[in-house]
């Protein structure tokens, strides 16, 4: 099909290349423009060339062009896919999460929820509704997926000021879950079925069952699960071990890092959360940790801090190539889904609640599954939530609502409400030296807030 794709962000090696060759992988797509659109016009021209040279090589029915200038990128496009950062990710990452530690805010991650998760949200937001603004003026038809965190603040604020917009946010979290069930239960993939559901990086496994019997495999997962994990080896020691593997080859350690990023959570809080609400999460302690405030007593602090320096290092290195698709991204079987009229299930987008959660405010955007075909994305109803796992929800909802709304209306006062509304923070006053600090030291990106 002729269509015209457009990857914003492209210069990222990982994310350019990781989609281009999901792209060029599809036989729907076949004959598609790719457009590669990002602000660093050197990192563009390099994943430009090679794509270039890639699709000559292997005489792929592809074209693709490159361009900083995003209005001309966005001309005629039918689907658009973001993946952006803002300034130095690294540095700033540190600063969000280092900052409100020194108040004594215990957060454990500092990247999605919390004063960094905030503070993440105040300077990639931004750009991102530039990015909506110009698609809604030039190419409003067009579908658009997020691949940005904090995934569920930037699609609720999008969402906020452009609700017409066909915006669905991917995180590819929900691999883990294919990946340990069927060791878990000791039957194949295809003979499960299950519905995992709440917000991005926050959610759970809502009900599982064997699809042979239509039997429930939750109490065989709340009794098998724990020793399965427990036979894993150590996040830390896995870690140490891509470290020895990586040994300046970053391309060859990657499938092992997807590995690590999955199938080896710190435990700590993972394990709380199965035994004591009974639910299985389907992300680790540094994602889930990041919503609860009690989760700084019970997380592996160690592992965390040795799995984020070497996904740093990796980051950083920048080798990515072109070559095999990914198996764990979903943008494309959803672009297949919506041009075939497919009607196929998807285990999770990031979506508008609009009653898929009933006991949670539809104004909020919720991870969910979802049925594709040509009208396009549509959320599966989950129905009412466990109510302890529906309030660590609730928690968040009005901390998103005042991130958004801080955003849209350039308010410092409402940041401070947003920070005084999470419940990682202890404190009025860590929460105004957070604050202050952080207009501070980020005043490049923050200097809008008034």
């Amino acid at each position: 099909m002729n269509k015209r794709i457009v990857l914003i962000g492209a210069g990222s090696a990982q994310f350019g290349f990781g989609t281009l060759s999901d792209i060029f992988a599809s036989e729907v797509l076949e004959g598609s423009h790719v457009v590669l659109h990002d602000i660093n016009p050197t990192a563009l021209k390099r994943v430009q060339d090679a794509t270039e040279a890639h699709i000559a090589e292997h005489t792929l029915p592809f074209t693709v062009s490159g361009t900083v200038d995003r209005q001309e990128a966005l001309q005629g496009a039918d689907f658009i896919v973001i993946s952006i950062e803002v300034g130095n990710r690294f540095e700033l990452w540190e600063q969000d999460w280092m900052i409100p530690l020194q108040y004594g805010i215990r957060q454990v991650y500092g990247e999605n929820g919390g004063p960094g998760g905030l503070f993440h949200s105040l300077r990639i937001i931004p750009p991102i509704l530039d990015i909506t603004d110009d698609v809604m003026a030039i190419c409003p038809d067009a579908t658009v997926f997020n691949f940005s965190n904090p995934m569920s603040r930037i699609c609720l604020t999008v969402k906020r000021k452009h609700p017409d917009l066909k915006l669905i946010g991917l995180c590819h979290e929900i691999a883990s879950i294919p990946q340990h069930l069927p060791k878990i239960l000791g039957v194949p993939w295809e003979n499960i079925g299950f519905l995992a559901g709440g917000l991005n990086h926050f959610s759970v496994v809502l009900k599982a069952w064997y699809k042979d019997t239509g039997a429930d495999a939750y109490p065989d997962i709340l009794a098998k699960a724990p020793p399965y994990f427990e036979q894993l080896p150590s996040l830390r020691d896995h870690v140490e071990q891509l470290l020895a593997e990586q040994a300046g080859s970053v391309p060859g350690a990657e499938p092992a890092l997807r590995e690590g990023a999955h199938a080896w959570p710190e435990r700590w809080l993972f394990k709380v959360i199965l035994e004591k609400f009974g639910l299985l999460p389907i992300t680790t302690d540094s994602h889930f940790g990041e919503y609860i405030q009690w989760a700084h007593s019970v997380v592996d602090h160690k592992g965390i801090l040795d799995f984020y320096h070497f996904y740093k290092q990796w980051c950083q290195v920048d080798e990515a190539r072109l070559g095999k698709p990914t198996e764990w991204e979903r943008v494309v079987p959803i672009i297949e889904g919506i041009l075939t009229d497919s009607g196929h299930e998807e285990m999770a987008v990031n979506i508008m609640n609009d009653g898929l959660i009933t006991n949670l405010t539809s104004d909020i955007v919720v991870e969910a599954p979802a049925t594709v075909d040509k009208n396009g994305v549509h959320g599966v109803a989950l129905g009412d939530l466990p109510k302890g796992f529906v309030g660590l929800l609730n928690n968040q909802a009005a901390t998103y609502d005042l991130t958004a709304e801080a955003i849209l209306r350039k308010s410092r006062d409402l940041v401070l409400q947003a920070l005084l509304l999470d419940p990682v923070v202890h404190s009025l006053d860590a929460a105004e030296k957070t604050l202050e600090t952080m207009l501070v030291m980020q005043k490049q990106y923050l200097g809008y807030l008034k």
